[in-house]
């Protein structure tokens, strides 16, 4: 496979661990070119199971300084991350940005929500945290409980996970692109 550039979008509070740290070192490990970004330019607290502190992340650059294209940009989940995420304009107007240019986002667990919020979920097939399901079906997506679901439609790929249990699947669908 040939290197991928790719851009992780998080917050700087509320990030699942796993969802940030995993991708980031397998995704490197693979030999692709990984940045972390947060709107705020700030490093990122990740948390476990949404309530236990856990590793400050850092940030490799702050969103608006993020230079693409990127071939993938990864959202990590976290319920506080993810909530915070869909209501950042910056965190939307990429996500947006890459999905017109026909280029792969990446989303796991509760990152999905961004979707609703962009208004890019109508027509999609996906999964997610079993709790947000009802929110990307309301959006017109179509949820499937499987641990990655890679979607073309639209014109763009997505590929979605539902949890820190699918991230072996989850890193292998976006090395695989």
């Amino acid at each position: 496979m040939a290197e991928k550039k790719i851009l992780i979008v998080s917050t700087d509070f509320g990030t699942e661990r796993d969802e940030l740290t995993v991708p980031l070192r397998k995704l490197k490990d693979l030999g692709h070119q990984v940045s972390v970004a947060t709107p705020s330019g700030e490093d990122v607290q990740t948390f476990v199971g949404d309530r236990d502190r856990d590793e400050v992340v850092p940030t490799d650059l702050k969103l608006a300084d993020a230079s693409g294209p990127y071939d993938v940009i990864v959202l990590p989940g976290g319920t506080l991350n993810a909530d915070a995420g869909r209501m950042d304009e910056g965190i939307r107007a990429i996500v947006k940005e890459q999905a017109g240019a026909g280029r792969p986002v990446a989303a796991i667990c509760h990152a999905p929500w961004v979707l609703v919020d962009t208004e890019l979920a109508s027509g999609k097939n996906l999964t997610s945290y079993t709790s947000v399901r009802p929110d990307l079906q309301n959006a017109g997506a179509t949820w499937h409980d499987q641990s990655v679901v890679t979607c073309d439609a639209n014109g763009w790929t997505l590929i979605t996970s539902r949890n820190p249990d699918d991230l072996d699947d989850f890193v292998g669908a976006i090395d695989a692109l």
